[in-house]
């Protein structure tokens, strides 16, 4: 009746009316509060970071893990054990790793790093022999070198007065720093116990979450959101381990070339590339500055075939390990990494060149499926 649709038209505009007045009123009062709000956010976050760490234990965790359990254990007959056996090695993989960066490359890098101050010192006095013989009449360049001195007593000295005032001041501080380790060890023990329980119950926490998704939510809106869990999971995964492993690949190629070579400071270099390749795009190419300069001040002419180095390995790289390694994992075109990386960079930094990759190629796969499906409805087919 035309009656009672009005009336439900009225009562249906009543609700929208209603709902919009109390949103006004909720960003109304968040703005003049916005201080509270704050602070309640920190609070929570606070409270809720020991879970988020666990689960980002537990994403990284899963990579070998599921690796273990699909190759290496895909034809055990016991598979009770197969999980567990594969969470141990998984943490024992990790623990490897962080024990070789611990014992063999930090004593190393701390080996090179002292000996770089004594090459700048010598360097100095090759870097104004050679500026004069190639600038006969720039004597104030000269000048201006001579005028460098690098009194390393005394930087040495200024360093460990900071680090007496900075040890009184935590001394004077005992009760916070106490409290502050003890927080710090609380959530990585609550996350490293949550990620463990997530990895061993995962398909059963799977079946939980979709059981309560489906009681509260619409069926295509449940569908639409494993659809989008499944497509993050997948494109945040590939990403990690290409990155990772061409990281890996390319500093190893970097160290291996120049102890070939003879090239000073190779293991440093080889690991200075290894984490700045985490960067997509512009992160090797910071490292082959970084490289350069501290091989410029051990040997200029070794520094010029570094960099004729670099650019040989990174077309080797780019060319044959990245497509098979990395490859097309993200699905993301190139000029919309370059976007990505760029303006996750601004926004967060170096986390945000990493995150925002993924980030955009699950947006991008999502807005993709979205203009084909607009498409196919409105009946176009020859675009």
């Amino acid at each position: 009746m035309p009656g009672r649709d009005a009336m439900d038209l009225n009562k249906k505009n009543m609700k929208n009316l209603m709902f919009l007045i109390v949103f006004a009123v909720l960003v109304l009062v968040g703005v003049q509060r916005i201080e509270n709000l704050a602070a309640g956010f920190i609070f929570l976050c606070r409270i809720v970071f020991p879970f988020i760490l666990g689960g980002a234990m537990a994403f990284i965790l899963n990579i070998p893990l599921h690796f273990l359990e699909n190759k290496l254990f895909a034809k055990a007959k016991k598979k009770k054990i197969v999980r567990p056996l594969s969470l141990v090695l998984s943490i024992l993989f990790v623990l490897a790793i962080l024990q070789i960066v611990l014992v063999v490359v930090l004593p190393e890098i701390a080996t090179t790093i002292a000996s770089i101050s004594k090459n700048i010192e010598a360097f100095l006095p090759k870097l104004e022999q050679w500026i004069t013989d190639a600038f006969p009449d720039g004597e104030q360049i000269g000048l201006w070198i001579d005028s460098l001195e690098f009194n390393w007593d005394k930087i040495i000295q200024s360093a460990v007065n900071f680090l007496k005032n900075g040890a009184g001041n935590v001394l004077s501080s005992t009760v916070t720093v106490a409290k502050t380790v003890i927080n710090s060890l609380m959530n990585f023990f609550v996350g490293f116990v949550f990620a463990c329980y997530i990895l061993l119950q995962k398909e059963k926490l799977s079946v939980q979450v979709k059981k309560v998704l489906y009681a509260f939510l619409p069926h295509h809106a449940v569908e639409k959101t494993l659809q989008v869990a499944a497509l993050s999971y997948k494109t945040f995964s590939n990403f990690v381990t290409g990155q990772c492993l061409e990281a890996v690949i390319l500093g190893t190629m970097f160290f291996v070339s120049m102890s070939v070579l003879r090239f000073p400071y190779a293991l440093l270099v080889g690991v200075l590339i290894a984490f700045t390749a985490l960067i997509p795009i512009f992160g090797a190419f910071i490292g082959c500055v970084l490289g350069t300069f501290l091989i410029l001040v051990s040997n200029p002419v070794q520094a010029i075939g570094f960099v004729i180095l670099f650019f040989v390995l990174q077309q080797v790289e780019g060319n044959l390990i990245y497509p098979h390694v990395v490859g097309g994992s993200v699905g993301l075109p190139s000029i919309w990494v370059l976007v990505a990386v760029t303006v996750g960079g601004s926004l967060m930094g170096v986390v945000g060149m990493l995150i925002f990759i993924p980030l955009s190629s699950v947006l991008y796969a999502l807005f993709k499926g979205w203009v084909h499906k607009r498409l196919e409805d409105r009946g176009i087919h020859d675009i």
